[in-house]
């Protein structure tokens, strides 16, 4: 309808017909656009632009939107240690960079969500994570290492340390007080996080300085 036509114009792109990979045509101009030139066109466009735009496009256009969309999300979210068998709490990774194909160390940055609490704590993003856990990530993925985002469940404790020993380093983001009031138990925590001290796998901060804070 006119609404979608407009939407459409005010962005100015419309899929190439023999383009390469990874550019788009202007309409009404013919001159390519890059994908940095084709985000500013979106930024510009309001939100009932965006609607309509999408609303107007056919099923295996939003499909593939939909795929490339998730695609980053997926690619994030994995890494170079397996964390399928842990339970997902997050209900995404957004703004997490791609985890490195060799990382000089693999590296995890594991959470609590209590349940119960709005969000899963005070400390909490409403995906579940916390508010630094993604920057905390990024600057060790920026380094050259890997660090996946992990919760601890209490249900799997024996699981999450299994897949923990797989790990160089852990850093522990879990509020002093979270885990007992999910249903945990503390103590417990601590001493499997001694366990992999034991190892020689880093843990920061470690049991015993939390304790005596």
């Amino acid at each position: 309808g006119l609404k979608f036509a407009q939407a459409r114009a005010s962005l100015r792109i419309r899929p190439p017909l023999s383009q390469p990979p990874g550019r788009l045509v202007a309409m009404g101009g013919g001159a390519s656009s890059t994908p940095k030139e084709i985000g500013e066109k979106i930024g510009e466009a309001s939100a009932d632009d965006l609607k309509a735009l999408f609303a107007g496009l056919g099923e295996e256009e939003k499909a593939k939107l939909k795929a490339a969309l998730a695609a980053p999300a997926a690619e994030a979210a994995s890494g170079p240690v397996d964390v399928s068998g842990l339970t997902q709490v997050a209900k995404d990774d957004l703004g997490l960079l791609a985890q490195p194909a060799a990382p000089t160390y693999k590296g995890a940055l594991a959470q609590i969500y209590v349940r119960g609490a709005p969000f899963g704590g005070s400390d909490k993003s409403s995906n579940g994570h916390r508010y630094d856990s993604v920057p905390f990530a990024n600057g060790m993925i920026n380094s050259g290492m890997s660090c996946q985002l992990i919760h601890y469940v209490h249900e799997e404790h024996d699981k999450f340390f299994e897949v923990a020993k797989n790990f160089n380093f852990i850093i522990v983001r879990c509020n002093p007080g979270q885990i007992k009031n999910d249903g945990g138990d503390q103590a417990k925590f601590d001493d499997g996080m001694r366990v992999m001290r034991k190892a020689g796998i880093q843990v920061w901060p470690s049991p015993d300085v939390m304790e005596f804070m």
